[in-house]
């Protein structure tokens, strides 16, 4: 497996690898990663169905990618993912996945097509006051000092931030700012968590970071994402004749570990109240999602709270992970990720409105109609002075195709799931989906007389608790996180966001996808490249707009400087005046 760059390796179609029709494959788990797995062996494989298996052990597949109406409690959605032009193995996928709608149209054309018809962005990114714009006026806030921090944490060394957190590297000359409160409520980081994480996200996206306060850099589907992404995936799975073995709970793997070989021998599943062995050879390749961030979701309903289980349950995907670690030291550290539950979880919401009532306090934060079929909110909304550390987002309606209408989802979340809330005097966890939409209500400057009338009969409230929800975040170091395909490995080879791949982000559909093409392409040596992460960090122009936008628009000779600091930068201005150089500084503002 090598990495490409470029539309000669994009457009190209591989060869079909040698005695792929002697092999067979084994995915564990049905969500995005092995789906995208499983796409790959028949697209670029050129595998036969028949021979691809997914073990799910649920009764359907997607993993966190789902978007569901429950028959007890109503619509739900755990998680949104927001998407970026430059997730090149995702959109290397999708250009290949018919559409489910539209005859002769690809996943990618719907989106591509959707996102430029009816772009991105956001007239309110943050509210205070229940329910007044905060005022940020997309400004970072960001003093010189804060600059700096950030800055030096996006020059450090990955070998320097081993198990170092955010607390150690910022202060409140970041913590206290706009640029936090965008940056930790749209990725969903906690001051504590990772600073390596961190970094790797500011190297990914910096040439999105002038688009981070409006969301000008974001895109998203048309409906919830399991319908507009996973049901297609699957019919194109299906359709080649993949084989899906659902409610079938993969119990261990075990390996024959060699000094220069680990080979994947057995499969025990449980299906049906049995023990079942899958023996395998050195063509029976093996795909495994290990780890999951909505492992153990807990459902409430609209009088119902979701209460938190925070333990490893036998045939769980963690409980998996550490048998698999335990038999060789470069499948991984679980524990790193799962061991911290009060660190990683948060709640999450689908507000379900039932008529118009509360749609009028939308429209005076989001400034748009939510009915309109367009862009609402353009992202989160995020609720600075909640104590819950309250987002909300609606996206384009309806989120489903059954979606009665005049009815419009709104998807929430908090962070802060242990903490009272500002109007509803409870934990989020301990709320009902009521009493959570009794605070969202509050926060949008519903009158407190209104707020429980509204919240009861108005809307329909599921929440759900996710323990695991931000633990790609914990601080972490090398071999925490097991390479895609171990050293050794001849068939075997992990996949999704607690495997590692160099530079890329977890938490993202990208991160999924991307790790199942490399391990699909080193499996079967696959003669194609796998698209590089995107090299803007090592674009100049990337850097330039990216240093300007976190000083909001401040060129560098307004820097605070000391009096040899100002000579040696005029010094160094006067001898690049009327080169390529200064040209460049002038076009990207930078001086």
């Amino acid at each position: 497996m090598y990495y490409s760059n470029g539309n000669y390796e994009a457009f190209a179609r591989p060869q079909k690898p040698e005695n792929v029709d002697c092999k067979s494959a084994y995915l564990i788990g049905s969500g995005l990663a092995s789906l995208s797995a499983a796409c790959f062996l028949v697209r670029d494989g050129q595998m036969a169905g028949k021979n691809i298996h997914i073990l799910e052990s649920a009764d359907h597949a997607g993993g966190a990618l789902d978007g569901d109406q429950m028959s007890t409690v109503g619509y739900v959605m755990r998680g949104g993912r927001e998407m970026d032009n430059h997730f090149e193995c995702m959109w290397d996928l999708f250009r290949s996945i018919p559409s489910i709608e539209t005859e002769g149209v690809s996943i990618l054309d719907e989106y591509y097509w959707l996102n430029k018809k009816d772009p991105n962005y956001s007239l309110c990114r943050a509210t205070v006051n229940r329910g007044q714009d905060a005022g940020t006026q997309n400004k970072f806030g960001l003093s010189d000092k804060g600059a700096m921090e950030i800055m030096k944490l996006f020059m450090t060394p990955d070998e320097q931030l081993a198990n170092v957190k955010m607390t150690e590297i910022f202060d409140d000359e970041v913590f206290k700012t706009n640029f936090w409160m965008y940056w930790r409520t749209m990725f969903a980081f906690k001051d504590d968590q990772s600073a390596l994480e961190m970094k790797r996200y500011m190297q990914r996206y910096i040439h999105h970071i002038g688009g981070l306060p409006d969301f000008t850099a974001l895109r998203f589907t048309k409906y919830n994402q399991y319908e507009s992404m996973v049901l297609p995936m699957i019919k194109y799975l299906e359709e080649h004749g993949v084989q899906f073995h659902y409610n079938t709970k993969v119990m261990n793997v075990l390996f024959d570990i060699q000094k220069s070989k680990k080979l994947a021998k057995t499969i025990v599943v449980e299906c049906g109240g049995k023990t079942e062995n899958i023996d395998l050879t050195e063509d029976d390749l093996v795909f495994y999602t290990n780890g999951s961030n909505v492992e153990n979701s807990t459902y409430g309903s609209q009088t119902k709270a979701t209460g938190i289980d925070k333990e490893i349950h036998e045939g769980g995907t963690f409980s998996l992970w550490r048998k698999i670690a335990a038999q060789d030291p470069s499948f991984g550290r679980p524990d790193k990720f799962c061991m911290d539950t009060e660190d990683s979880n948060w709640v999450s919401a689908t507000v379900n409105t039932l008529d118009e009532k509360i749609l009028p306090y939308i429209k005076k934060i989001c400034k748009r109609d939510p009915l309109s079929g367009k862009v609402v909110t353009g992202g989160i909304v995020t609720v600075e002075d909640s104590s819950w550390l309250l987002s909300w987002t609606i996206n384009r309606q309806p989120q489903f195709r059954n979606q009665p209408k005049g009815q419009v989802l709104v998807w929430l979340y908090g962070m802060f799931s242990d903490k009272p809330g500002d109007f509803i005097k409870k934990a989020m966890r301990d709320c009902t989906g009521m009493e959570i939409c009794e605070e969202w209500l509050y926060h949008l400057g519903v009158p407190e007389d209104q707020i429980e009338e509204l919240a009861k009969n108005s809307a329909n409230t599921v929440p759900v608790m996710m323990p695991f929800a931000s633990a790609y975040f914990q601080p972490r170091e090398e071999g925490d996180r097991p390479n895609v395909v171990p050293e050794g490995s001849v068939n075997f080879a992990f996949i999704g966001n607690f495997a590692e791949t160099p530079r890329d982000t977890v938490f993202t559909t990208e991160y999924s996808i991307r790790t199942a093409m490399e391990a699909v392409y080193t499996l079967l040596n696959i003669d194609r490249g796998v698209p590089e992460v995107w090299g803007s960090v090592y674009d100049i122009r990337d850097l330039l707009d990216a240093t300007v936008a976190l000083r909001d628009g401040k060129k560098i000779t307004d820097m605070k400087l000391g009096f040899i600091e100002k000579i040696v930068l005029n010094s160094v201005l006067k001898k690049i005046d009327n080169t390529e150089v200064s040209k460049l500084l002038k076009k990207h503002q930078v001086i």
